[in-house]
C-alpha cells in the first residue's frame, strides 16, 4: 500500500482525554479513533492489526474443533430472565432498549444490546441438539458485546463497545467437558504465544463464582494491569488476589514463599458452566440408556482489541508502536527519500519485488522531510524499515533496520527479499 493512498493521518500529540498509553499511542499513529469513553473505531490500519489477531485465533479455534457462527447482538428478554439474569442487580452493566411497537419506540417489548451470549447460544442449541450422538459441539463466534463500563478509561482494555471471540462447549458429561477443558487452555497458550504475549502470559486461578471452585484467567503482566496477581514463575501459573487465601495454595501445592506479587491484565478466561444455562432453558439430551439429561456447558472468550491494546502496553516504547511481525498491519515500512529518478524508480522496484513476494509493505512516497518520514515509521511500530535514497544508492543498496534495534545494514536488491524473509 502507498501511503499518499492510504486513509492514514499521524498526530504529534496524544489526546489530552486519554490517560492509557495503548489508546494514546494507536490514535496517534492513526489505528483507532475515539467516538466517546469506552467506544473506538478501528481505523485502515487498526482493522488490518485486529483482523490479524482475529486470523490467529481463529486459526487455534478451528484446529480444536470450533465451529464459526455469528449471532445477533439484539437480545430478547425472554431467555434472559429464564436463566434470572435480566435484570439490573444481576448484571449491572446492561444496555437496553426497545422495539418500535407499533406506537412509538416506549411501547414495544423490551430488548438487550449483549454483554454476552450464554443464553442465545444455548437457545439455539435446542433445534439441534436432542440425542447424545449430537454431541459434543463446539460453537464460537467474534461479535459485537455492549456493557456499560462504569471505568472506561483504559483505552482498549476496558470498552463499553468491543468484540470478543466467545466460545461455547456442548459435552454429554463432566469428563467430556474436562478433556476439552484442558484442549483449550493449551490452545490459549498457543494463541498467546503466536501473539508474541507467550513468555509474559499466566494461567491464572480465579474465582469460579457459583458454576465451580475455580475459573481461570489467562493474565498478561504488565504495570497498568487493572488485577494484582500472585505469581508462580517456574510453574507458569498465578492466582488472582482476590482468592487468595492459605486454603488456595494449599489446594494448589504451593506456598507463598514462591510467589511473586505482579500486576496483570486478561486477556481471556475459561469458565466451567455446568448446567447452570443448560437447565433453565431446557437444553436436555437422551442419554445411551435413553434417559433424560441436562448438557454440560463451559465458555470461552478472548477479546482481541483488549490483546491489541495489551500488545501496545507491553512493547511500545517512547518513540512509538512496536508490533510482533505475527499481528503488524504491515512488515516492512518503505521510505523513499527524494524525488529523484534514480531514487523513484529504485523505490518502485523495491515496492513490486516485496509485494510480489507477498511481504506486506507500506511504501512512504510523501515528499516530507526524513526526520519526518523516520518519526511516522517508529510511530507506526512496523517491523521493519527499509530506506531508499541517493546515499543508499551511490553503493548499489538499501539501508534495513529493525524497529527494535538501532544498527542498520546495507542490502543489495537482491538481497532485499531474503534478508526480510530471515
Amino acid at each position: 500500500m502507498r501511503r499518499s493512498q492510504i486513509f492514514l493521518r499521524t498526530r504529534k500529540e496524544a489526546p489530552a482525554d486519554e490517560e492509557a498509553k495503548n489508546a494514546q499511542l494507536l490514535i496517534r499513529a492513526g489505528y483507532i479513533h475515539k467516538e466517546m469513553a469506552g467506544v473506538y473505531d478501528y481505523l485502515p490500519l487498526g482493522l488490518i492489526t485486529l483482523g490479524k489477531i482475529m486470523d490467529i485465533i481463529r486459526q487455534v479455534m478451528n484446529e480444536i474443533g470450533g465451529q464459526e457462527l455469528f449471532l445477533s447482538a439484539l437480545q430478547p428478554k425472554e431467555n434472559w430472565a429464564r436463566s434470572g439474569r435480566w435484570h439490573d442487580d444481576v448484571i449491572d452493566v446492561w444496555f437496553k432498549t426497545r422495539t418500535h411497537g407499533g406506537q412509538g419506540f416506549h411501547m414495544g417489548p423490551e430488548l438487550g444490546l449483549s454483554n454476552t451470549h450464554e443464553e442465545a447460544i444455548t437457545a439455539i442449541m435446542k433445534n439441534f441438539v436432542h440425542s447424545y450422538k449430537d454431541l459434543p459441539v463446539y460453537a464460537y463466534q467474534f461479535q459485537t458485546k455492549f456493557r456499560n463500563e462504569p471505568r472506561s478509561k483504559s483505552g482498549l482494555l476496558r470498552c463499553r463497545e468491543f468484540i470478543m471471540k466467545d466460545l461455547y462447549s456442548f459435552s454429554r458429561n463432566d469428563q467430556e467437558h474436562q478433556e476439552f477443558y484442558e484442549k483449550v487452555q493449551a490452545a490459549y497458550f498457543k494463541i498467546f504465544e503466536r501473539l508474541g504475549l507467550g513468555k509474559e502470559t499466566y494461567l491464572t486461578f480465579a474465582s469460579g463464582g457459583s458454576f465451580s471452585q475455580f475459573s481461570h484467567e489467562f493474565q498478561t503482566i504488565t504495570d497498568v494491569g487493572e488485577d494484582t496477581l500472585l505469581v508462580h514463575e517456574s510453574k507458569k501459573l498465578a492466582i488472582n488476589k482476590e482468592i487468595y487465601s492459605g486454603k488456595v495454595l494449599k489446594e494448589l501445592q504451593i506456598s507463598k514463599e514462591e510467589l511473586i506479587e505482579k500486576k496483570g491484565v486478561e486477556v481471556g478466561n475459561i469458565f466451567p458452566l455446568g448446567t447452570r444455562f443448560s437447565e433453565p432453558l431446557g437444553l436436555n439430551y437422551t442419554d445411551e440408556a435413553g434417559k433424560l439429561r441436562p448438557v454440560i456447558m463451559g465458555c470461552y472468550g478472548i477479546g482481541p482489541g483488549r490483546v491489541m491494546g495489551t500488545i501496545v502496553e507491553h512493547f511500545a516504547d517512547d518513540k512509538g508502536l512496536v508490533w510482533p511481525e505475527n499481528v503488524a498491519p504491515f512488515r516492512v515500512y518503505l521510505a523513499r527519500l527524494g524525488n529523484s529518478k534514480t531514487v523513484v524508480q529504485a523505490a518502485d522496484e523495491a515496492y513490486a519485488l516485496l509485494t510480489q513476494n507477498a511481504i506486506g509493505v507500506l511504501y512512504d512516497d510523501r515528499s516530507v522531510r526524513p526526520g519526518e518520514m523516520f518519526a511516522d515509521a517508529d510511530l507506526l511500530g512496523l517491523p521493519k524499515r527499509v530506506v531508499i535514497s541517493e546515499r543508499t544508492l551511490q553503493n548499489s543498496s538499501f539501508e534495513l533496520k529493525s524497529r527494535e534495534s538501532d544498527d542498520t545494514q546495507l542490502i543489495k536488491l537482491d538481497q532485499l527479499v531474503q534478508a526480510l524473509g530471515d
